[in-house]
């Protein structure tokens, strides 16, 4: 089943996105057995993940999830992501090594101070009139 995602993600957010896509196609190619597409739990685990990183408040300075103070995946798909991620990671250079090499640069970049939500901004703007 092909995944089909909007173009919402942009700059960083879509290298971001591209590089969990091609951990989660390493990881169902060789769990699933797979070939051309990743199959249907998978594909919802990357529906999950560009929902999660389309509404992450650091925007396009997000630092990469496993240093991320705000813990924004549920349980299950946090973990199934440990899991592609802790198997497909090494993998990478291999594969695709110019993605695997900006995620572990990604990984070193200080952690941005937090944005505030657009809520708590309209919430400072109605006290102060």
């Amino acid at each position: 089943m092909p995944v089909q995602h909007e173009q919402i993600l942009q700059g960083k957010l879509a290298i971001e996105f591209k590089t969990v896509s091609k951990m989660v196609e390493i990881y169902c190619f060789a769990h699933h057995g797979t070939e051309k597409a990743v199959c249907a739990s998978c594909a919802e685990l990357l529906n999950y993940a560009q929902k999660r990183l389309d509404r992450c408040p650091y925007g396009q300075e997000k630092p990469t999830c496993n240093r991320c103070p705000i813990h924004c995946y549920k349980r299950e798909p946090k973990e199934q992501m440990r899991v592609v991620m802790r198997y497909s990671g090494p993998r990478m250079l291999f594969s695709h090594p110019i993605l695997a090499i900006r995620h572990l640069l990604h990984e070193k970049q200080r952690i941005p101070v937090r944005i505030k939500s657009n809520a708590s901004n309209r919430h400072q703007r109605k006290k102060s009139d």
